[in-house]
């Protein structure tokens, strides 16, 4: 756990001139992230590689425990197992959901032999109510080297993983926004008093 409080609200926003990347500003930290090979999108379908817009709670998450220690957060963690699994075949009864391994439906192996899932949020993307075909597995994870897109979500790196999950908790809203942030543009009757 850490001793301070999770922020309220943290932003993501895509970079003026790659819709597959982007920044977090969560408070005064910012931190370079990858987004879906997508974009942002406000009508996430499965398997569109976009990531969703909108405000998005972090429920709960996994680490590799023989690669990582837990990391400080109030964001509920469990050790990823290697049963883990996240079904993502539309139609199916467990769509969007945990699922043990074996499973016979189309799913994802979390498990991995990369280091993306080493620590792993569910940010309850399509869960109340869950649509079929409205994507699923809407995950916080590690980035791939050269900040590669995603399928749809939001990849830190790993030196920047733990600070980012000490500022956030399980009532902390992620605001994915669809357009990059703004200028703050100072008006020049401001830049005048100034001076």
């Amino acid at each position: 756990m850490t001793g301070r409080a999770a922020l309220r609200t943290i932003h993501v926003f895509p970079a003026p001139d790659n819709p597959r990347r982007g920044r977090i500003v969560a408070g005064n930290v910012v931190i370079a992230c990858a987004l879906g090979k997508g974009g942002i999108t406000r009508a996430k379908r499965e398997g569109d590689g976009a990531t969703p817009a909108g405000a998005h709670r972090p429920l709960h998450g996994y680490y590799r425990a023989d690669r990582v220690s837990r990391p400080r957060t109030t964001v509920p963690l469990v050790p990823l197992r290697r049963s883990d699994g996240w079904c993502d075949a539309p139609g199916h009864r467990s769509y969007n959901r945990h699922v043990t391994l074996p499973f016979a439906a189309r799913h994802e192996t979390m498990w991995r032999d990369d280091h993306v899932y080493d620590i792993v949020i569910d940010l309850g993307w399509n869960l109340r109510p869950r649509i079929q075909g409205h994507g699923s597995a809407i995950f916080l994870h590690l980035a791939r080297d050269g900040f590669a897109p995603t399928e749809g979500c939001i990849a830190v790196p790993r030196d920047k993983a733990e600070r980012l999950l000490a500022l956030i908790g399980p009532q902390t809203r992620i605001v994915v926004c669809g357009k990059p942030k703004p200028v703050r543009r100072v008006s020049p009757a401001l830049k005048r008093r100034k001076r």
